[in-house]
């Protein structure tokens, strides 16, 4: 199995999976191509969120600001899994969620020289474009990950060890017995806006309120625990604090997007 993720939108996946049909004949699967826009640190967490649950596979990942600059191209080893991407930290996450601090990393090369026509299974992949390597490099480097198999991964296999990279880890909330001072990592599309803090500061309070940003509102297990429209406060299934409004937008009712500071005060 190859799954796929980006921040592409539409139609530039389809040409990485005509890469990838000419590499395998593996079951292909879109997790998403509409992670935040060049956003590497929402696009991570979601990729942590989701891509653990998959069974063993190749996990194509493009969301790369960087595009045709001297950033490497890396595959990631980590708990039976292989994640492809660039070295910018946005596999770093799900690396560590999958592997701990057992996973390894290699270094794609690539070439430069142009070839005719459109076969794109050569190795090392080359460089045809400088803003499109979801096709040029990294969906060839998944179709040759899926074909030698992830466990024979080595220098042999045109993959060099790397131990210098790109890393990206989440900000920790500060959390105190009736206080916590965190960070959104994210906003969903239903608006609800998931911060990093720890749910076990809420859930012995449910049923409780609690004051964000000096504006009390309840604490509920569940959104429709309070009225349509009103504010709340619960633990998302990601087990993170979560802002939200039953049938309405947690970012729009608190006023709070991605990377903004939150204070938590249990009342």
């Amino acid at each position: 199995m190859i799954t796929l993720s980006s921040d592409f939108g539409s139609p530039y996946p389809g040409a990485m999976k005509g890469v990838l049909s000419q590499w395998t004949d593996s079951q292909l699967v879109d997790v998403s191509h509409e992670l935040p826009r060049q956003d590497l640190r929402q696009s991570a967490f979601w990729l942590r969120e989701t891509l653990p649950y998959f069974p063993p596979a190749v996990h194509l990942v493009v969301v790369d600001p960087g595009v045709g600059t001297d950033r490497d191209a890396v595959v990631i080893r980590a708990g039976g899994h292989a994640l492809v991407g660039p070295d910018n930290g946005v596999l770093l996450p799900t690396a560590r969620a999958l592997g701990g601090k057992g996973f390894e990393l290699f270094r794609i090369e690539t070439r430069e020289e142009a070839t005719e026509g459109t076969d794109r299974t050569g190795w090392p992949p080359r460089l045809a474009s400088s803003t499109f390597h979801g096709r040029d490099v990294f969906a060839p480097a998944a179709g040759r990950v899926h074909e030698i198999g992830i466990d024979a991964l080595d220098d042999d296999a045109g993959l060099h060890r790397l131990d210098d990279y790109e890393s990206l880890r989440f900000p920790e909330a500060v959390v105190g017995e009736s206080a916590a001072t965190g960070t959104v990592l994210a906003v969903d599309d239903f608006g609800n806006t998931i911060t990093n803090v720890p749910g076990s500061f809420v859930t012995e309070s449910f049923g409780g309120s609690v004051s964000v940003n000096g504006d009390t509102v309840p604490l509920a297990r569940s959104y429709a625990a309070v009225d349509p429209g009103e504010l709340l406060v619960t633990v998302g299934s990601h087990g993170n604090v979560e802002l939200a409004v039953n049938r309405g937008r947690g970012d729009d009712g608190f006023g709070l997007t991605a990377g903004e500071d939150v204070h938590l005060e249990l009342v």
